[in-house]
């Protein structure tokens, strides 16, 4: 289990989350929601150890990063953050083995080509295999980040707005696999995203962040309705389910260029 206890975190003197608490499993992929500036990002780095908090306990296994070596900690994760610019004279495949590099030894192994090269095959990309990774699209640098932290065998992912770039199939490929490996490694995933949607469709549970504090915390049936919607991004927006019971958002445009009031 992951447990985060009391946590409150700042960027200089501005508070940017206050007093978050969360239990989280194994097997289930957890997304971040909420507006901009809302501590999503410094959420996850400090969940990594990169950045420390006031106070509150982040906890793995029953311990605590503050008792950890950081690299010791780091180690259990599989982290992709926002910015996927790559300027390395690099193969897009030595790109992706290097997500091995605490195991790597003097001499690179034929599993460790062989599971590069099937990282990259279940992302669609194997063809990209010898391209300069500088060469590459935004959306073809997140495919190719995505497959390096696949290869670290994490017990934790941690993944910064991971489709951002992508077109819509990746979009569904990205989240597919993700959601289907972290059922099958028992994974803990911790995912942001904007696309409401997408959450929907793919998160276990949604932590909703806003206002420094936690908002709602659940499944996308609990959590999502159109009044905390509205109150989050301040956009009128019809809640509809399909056939198994997944939200799905529309929103709202107001012929009078001003915000609707909310649908009920």
């Amino acid at each position: 289990m992951f447990e985060i206890e009391q946590l409150q975190l700042s960027i200089g003197k501005q508070a940017i989350v206050k007093d978050l608490s969360l239990s989280l499993f194994p097997g289930e992929l957890n997304v971040i929601i909420g507006p901009n500036g809302t501590g999503k990002t410094t959420l996850l780095r400090s969940l990594f150890g990169e950045l420390s908090s006031d106070k509150g306990e982040i906890r793995f296994q029953g311990k605590r990063l503050s008792d950890q070596r950081l690299t010791h900690w780091q180690q259990h994760f599989g982290y992709m953050p926002q910015n996927t610019q790559l300027d390395l004279d690099l193969t897009v495949l030595e790109v992706v083995v290097l997500g091995r590099l605490a195991s790597l030894g003097m001499r690179l192994h034929d599993e460790d080509l062989t599971a590069a090269l099937s990282a990259l095959a279940d992302l669609g990309i194997v063809h990209l295999a010898d391209r300069p990774v500088y060469s590459l699209s935004g959306g073809q640098r997140q495919l190719v980040l995505f497959a390096q932290v696949l290869l670290r065998t994490p017990k934790i992912m941690l993944l910064d707005e991971p489709v951002s770039a992508l077109d819509l199939q990746h979009q569904m490929q990205l989240m597919e696999h993700l959601h289907q490996q972290t059922k099958a490694n028992n994974w803990i995933s911790i995912v942001v995203l904007h696309d409401l949607n997408l959450a929907a469709q793919f998160a276990d549970k949604l932590i909703v962040l806003a206002n420094q504090t936690l908002q709602a915390f659940g499944t996308p049936s609990e959590v999502l309705n159109s009044e905390l919607i509205h109150t989050l991004y301040n956009v009128p927006v019809d809640i509809h389910h399909g056939s198994d019971g997944t939200p799905f958002i529309r929103t709202i445009r107001s012929n009078a260029g001003q915000l609707a009031s909310v649908p009920h």
